[in-house]
């Protein structure tokens, strides 16, 4: 059987997922397959290069860094998320990306995205790093803050916005033993937005707008089957036993370091449990 990993999103709540990680690294833990969404897919995917504390390292020196999130970059390109120092400076000279080790391992790597014109989620595999980061970029690209990303004559934003939780996808792919981190706590439900904005900001995509709109009954219903799967021990949550306290988008580096900690602290508690279920 298959074993995969799935990495819930969240905006600078993902370092949380980041701690998670870097203590399957210590204890040597893999996949056969790892699928993110948004931030999820930026920590995903240094676990996979195997550069333990690589995603803490740059978010704490450049959480306060208005190249890297901030309204200035919206202001000025109509992108929250700085794309050449974010996608390009970080990765390939700041804190190095190691593409190769990435392409040397062996789990299969999924981001996904959400299509404008169909309002459907798209799971992209990933083989170089370096010339499809921009499927990355597109997983993590907020609507509202961030333009479309056109790749393949196809428009994307943040995979979140029909996908938040791609467990079903994964099993459905054929990954049936699944480690699933989450990075809203244990009773969490998302509230209906008003969708007034959406209506007039996606007008020309009535399929993604019917999205954005239905988007809290399908992520509710995914946190209802994900229970289930749990209670029947088919998947194994990681969820923070603690409510996040840090921003979507977080300039206070003890907020960021914190919520790493929190998920290190976590994952450490229960890395014997997901070992022996791993292994069964």
């Amino acid at each position: 059987m298959k074993t995969g990993l799935v990495l819930e999103g969240g905006g600078f709540r993902g370092i949380y997922t980041a701690g998670v990680l870097d203590v399957f690294l210590e204890h040597g833990i893999s996949f056969d397959g790892v699928i993110g969404v948004s931030a999820g897919t930026a920590h995903g995917c240094s676990y996979l290069s195997g550069q333990k504390g690589r995603s803490i390292d740059y978010y704490t020196k450049y959480c306060d860094d208005p190249r890297f999130v901030s309204f200035k970059n919206f202001i000025k390109t109509g992108n929250i998320v700085g794309v050449q120092f974010a996608y390009h400076d970080l990765p390939e000279r700041l804190v190095p990306y190691d593409f190769e080790a990435f392409k040397a391992q062996k789990s299969e790597f999924y981001v996904t995205v959400s299509n404008l014109e169909s309002g459907k989620a798209e799971y992209i595999k990933i083989n170089d790093m370096l010339t499809e980061i921009d499927y990355l970029r597109a997983s993590a690209s907020l609507p509202y803050f961030s333009r479309i990303v056109e790749l393949n004559n196809k428009k994307y934003l943040d995979g979140g916005c029909c996908d938040g939780i791609p467990i079903k996808a994964f099993r459905e792919m054929g990954y049936k033993k699944n480690v699933v981190v989450l990075t809203r706590h244990d009773g969490f439900a998302k509230k209906k937005e008003h969708g007034l904005f959406a209506k007039l900001k996606y007008r020309k995509y009535p399929n993604f707008v019917n999205a954005l709109l239905q988007l809290h009954e399908r992520y509710n219903k995914t946190l209802e089957y994900i229970r289930e799967l749990e209670k029947s021990g088919e998947i194994f949550v990681i969820r923070p036993s603690e409510e996040l306290k840090i921003g979507r988008t977080e300039h206070d580096v003890g907020k960021v370091r914190a919520t790493y900690e929190i998920g290190v602290r976590d994952a450490e508690r229960i890395i014997e449990e997901v070992k022996k279920w791993l292994d069964k």
